[in-house]
């Protein structure tokens, strides 16, 4: 069998083959990070000539498999080593990080969520360009596809939301950004809650009850977080929708 080390090795020198073909003669002798992190600043310079966000978003949909394979060896080396129980310190590489921004932007937040938690566990650094942490980044980017999704009547995936709030939960960033999650995922409850019927039994209401609590939860801490959220009719109405629900049935 491979070892999760010689895998990452053996990803890393595919790619770095291919990378190779791609870039100036005198570069041959670079380190595989060099090479590939020279490919990236192309690849960079390719879409700062790119006016449209929506094709900029699908051009970075078709230029992620190339890096795929040294985030996924940089995971599994960092997996790797802490399954041995090894100190594992992690370098700065704008790959990572670049490849965790891009993920999100185009819309594979289980990638994105994925490279968050080893760039957070690690505390890596976006790139210069970028205001952000990267933690403000995964709750904004998230909560704001989410919202965006949600205003449009379409649904997302509840799951992403949470698991955003638990990755970023300890983290500290502007009220306002984190308002948004807070929101994202209490909008997403209340859709939830409004699927279900009010009657057809104890645990029908229950949990459309419980999803209704669930739901003013969130959108109360985000109105406590940043006033001008947005949510106060939302919960007004939830509340008057949670008071029928508990008033006795005849």
């Amino acid at each position: 069998m491979v070892s999760p080390a010689r895998a990452c090795h053996l990803k890393k020198a595919a790619l770095v083959a291919a990378a190779a073909a791609s870039v100036a003669e005198e570069a041959i002798d670079a380190t595989p990070y060099e090479l590939l992190r020279q490919v990236l600043g192309n690849c960079l310079a390719e879409l700062k000539l790119i006016q449209s966000i929506e094709a900029k978003i699908e051009r970075k949909r078709e230029m992620l498999p190339n890096f795929m394979p040294w985030v996924d060896g940089v995971l599994e080396a960092a997996a790797a080593a802490e399954a041995k129980g090894e100190r594992y310190t992690a370098p700065d590489d704008d790959i990572v990080t670049q490849v965790l921004i891009w993920a999100l932007d185009t819309g594979d937040f289980a990638k994105g969520l994925e490279l968050g938690a080893y760039a957070l566990r690690y505390s890596l650094a976006l790139p210069e360009r970028f205001r952000r942490t990267a933690a403000t980044m995964i709750a904004e980017e998230i909560a704001e596809a989410a919202l965006k999704a949600l205003g449009q009547g379409e649904t997302f995936a509840l799951e992403t939301l949470q698991a955003a709030d638990e990755l970023t939960a300890r983290e500290d960033m502007h009220d306002e950004a984190r308002a948004k999650l807070k929101k994202a995922i209490g909008l997403e409850l209340a859709r939830v809650a409004a699927a279900l019927p009010d009657q057809g039994g104890d645990g029908a209401a229950g949990g459309k009850r419980a999803a209704i609590a669930a739901s003013l939860e969130y959108l109360k801490r985000a109105i406590a977080l940043n006033p001008r959220i947005g949510v106060k009719k939302e919960i007004e109405r939830l509340e008057r929708d949670l008071r029928k629900l508990e008033q006795p049935s005849n």
